[in-house]
C-alpha cells in the first residue's frame, strides 16, 4: 500500500470507530471485539500485513509500550494503600494463583501438546497473566470505586503482568536462552527476588518522590497541570528505563509508580471514599471533598488531570494493538490445538488457580465465579511470546506458540467481551441488595 493509502485507511477507520462507539456501547460486547473483526477483515485482505515471526521486534516493542500505559493507569486508579486488606486478594491472584497457573499449563502443556518441560513453563508465563489494556471493563472505573470485585481484578491485573515474568525467564533458561546459573541460581537471586523487589522499589521510589515534586510546584502555580502529558509520559518512561537498566521489572515498577503517585494525592487531600460528585469531578476521581471546595484542590486535580490524559492514552494504543492482534492470527493461522485449550484454560485452569483467593478475602458465590471467569488475556500474553521469540526461540516451538497464544487472546476477547456487560449488570444490580437485605437481618 502507498503512503496515501495508508492515510487513508487509518483516517477511514478511525471515524468508523467514532461514530460507532455510541452503538457498541449498547450492545453487550466490547469495543475489542470490534477492532478484533475489523482487523481480521484487513488481514484477510492483506491490507494490513502482520507476520509475528518476522515483524517480532516492533510487535515487541508496540505491546510493551502498550502494557506499560496501561500498568501506570492501573496503578493511579488505586487510591488504597498497598497495605489495606482490601488488596490482600489481589496479591494473593498475582502471586499464588500465579505460580498455580503456570504450574498447571505446564503440566497441559507437556502432557497434552507434547512439549519440552522449559516450552511448557514458558506457554505458562506466556498464558497465565491477565490483561491490564483489554481488561478496562472489569476494572475500577476511578479512583474513588470501591468495589471489591473490581478492586480484586484490577490489582491482580497491575500486579501479575510482572509476576509472571520469572516463568518466562525460568521457562527460556530450561531451553538454553537465559542464563539461571549453577543450580538456578541467578534466576532465584535476580530474575525472583531483586526483580520484583527492585521493580517495586525503583517504581515506587520515583513516583511518590516525583508525585511529592510535581504537587508542591502545582500547589504554587496551578497551570503547570496543562504540563501534565510530559509528566505522564515522562514518570513512565524514567521509571521503566531505571528498573530494566538496573535488570528489575520494568512492569512492576511503572504499576508501583502509579500507586506512589496516587499515593501523594491521597495523603495530600482525603482518603474518604466518594459519596457524591459533580460530573466534573466525577470524570477525572476527584474526591467528594475537593470537589465541594473543604480542603485544597490542586493536588487532587493534578492527579485527575494526569488519569485523564494517560487513560486517552491507552484507548487508542488498545485501537491499534487489537487491530494488529486480528491482522497477525490471519497470518499465524488459528490454532485447532486452541479451540480446547482455551476452555481448559477458562473453565479448569483458571478457577482451580483462583481458589485460593477463597482464603484471602470474603467474596460471595458470584464475586468469586466472576473473578474465576475474567482471567483476561490479551496483550500482555502477546507481548511475552514476542519476546521470547526474540530471544532465539527455534521457529517450530515459535510458530505453534505464537498461534495458540493468538488464538487465545482472540478467543477471550470474544468470550470475555460479550459476557462482561450483562455479568456486570446483574452484579450492580442484584448483589448492593443482597448484601443490605443480609445486614439487616443480622
Amino acid at each position: 500500500m502507498t503512503f496515501e493509502a495508508w492515510f487513508l485507511l487509518i483516517g477511514t477507520l478511525l471515524l468508523l470507530m467514532a461514530f460507532a462507539y455510541p452503538f457498541v456501547q449498547r450492545l453487550p460486547m466490547t469495543t475489542a471485539i470490534v477492532y478484533l473483526l475489523i482487523g481480521v477483515a484487513l488481514g484477510g485482505q492483506e491490507l494490513l500485513y502482520v507476520n509475528p515471526l518476522l515483524h517480532a521486534p516492533w510487535l515487541h516493542r508496540a505491546t510493551e509500550i502498550a502494557v506499560v500505559v496501561s500498568l501506570f493507569t492501573v496503578g493511579l486508579k488505586l487510591r488504597l494503600p498497598l497495605r489495606d486488606r482490601r488488596l490482600w486478594p489481589a496479591f494473593c491472584l498475582a502471586f499464588v494463583s500465579m505460580i498455580l497457573t503456570v504450574g498447571l499449563v505446564a503440566v497441559a502443556g507437556v502432557a497434552l501438546l507434547g512439549l519440552s518441560l522449559g516450552a511448557a513453563i514458558l506457554l505458562g508465563g506466556v498464558l497465565a497473566p491477565t490483561d491490564p489494556v483489554l481488561a478496562s471493563d472489569v476494572q475500577v472505573k476511578d479512583p474513588n470505586d470501591q468495589d471489591k470485585l473490581r478492586l480484586t481484578l484490577s490489582a491482580e491485573a497491575g500486579l501479575n503482568d510482572g509476576t509472571a515474568f520469572p516463568f518466562v525467564m525460568l521457562g527460556l533458561g530450561l531451553l538454553n536462552l537465559h542464563d539461571l546459573g549453577g543450580h538456578a541460581w541467578r534466576w532465584w537471586a535476580v530474575d525472583v527476588v531483586w526483580a520484583v523487589v527492585g521493580g517495586l522499589a525503583i517504581g515506587g521510589g520515583l513516583g511518590y518522590g516525583l508525585g511529592r515534586l510535581a504537587l508542591r510546584l502545582v500547589s504554587r502555580q496551578p497551570r503547570s497541570v496543562l504540563v501534565g502529558e510530559y509528566f505522564v509520559l515522562g514518570l513512565i518512561g524514567a521509571s521503566y528505563g531505571a528498573a530494566v537498566y538496573l535488570q528489575a521489572y520494568g512492569f512492576l515498577a511503572v504499576f508501583a509508580a502509579g500507586v506512589a503517585l496516587r499515593a501523594v494525592e491521597r495523603t495530600a487531600t482525603s482518603p474518604e471514599p466518594v459519596i457524591a460528585r459533580p460530573p466534573a469531578a466525577a470524570a477525572v476521581g476527584v474526591p467528594a471533598s475537593v470537589a465541594t471546595g473543604s480542603v485544597p484542590m490542586e493536588p487532587a486535580y493534578f492527579a485527575g488531570a494526569l488519569l485523564a490524559t494517560n487513560e486517552q492514552l491507552e484507548r487508542m494504543l488498545e485501537v491499534g494493538l487489537v487491530l494488529l492482534v486480528g491482522a497477525a492470527l490471519m497470518v499465524a493461522g488459528i490454532s485447532t490445538t486452541a479451540l480446547w485449550f482455551a476452555p481448559l484454560l477458562f473453565l479448569v485452569i483458571r478457577p482451580i488457580a483462583a481458589l485460593p483467593v477463597r482464603f484471602c478475602g470474603k467474596f460471595t458465590g458470584f464475586e468469586f465465579g466472576a473473578i474465576a471467569w475474567f482471567g483476561i488475556r490479551g496483550i500482555g500474553s502477546i507481548y511475552y511470546a514476542m519476546y521470547a521469540i526474540e530471544k532465539g526461540l527455534p521457529a517450530d516451538t515459535a510458530h505453534k506458540l505464537v498461534s495458540l497464544t493468538l488464538t487465545i487472546v482472540a478467543l477471550s476477547v470474544l468470550v470475555h467481551g460479550i459476557s462482561v456487560t450483562p455479568l456486570l449488570n446483574y452484579y450492580q444490580r442484584n448483589l448492593p441488595f443482597s448484601r443490605g437485605a443480609k445486614r439487616r437481618r443480622n
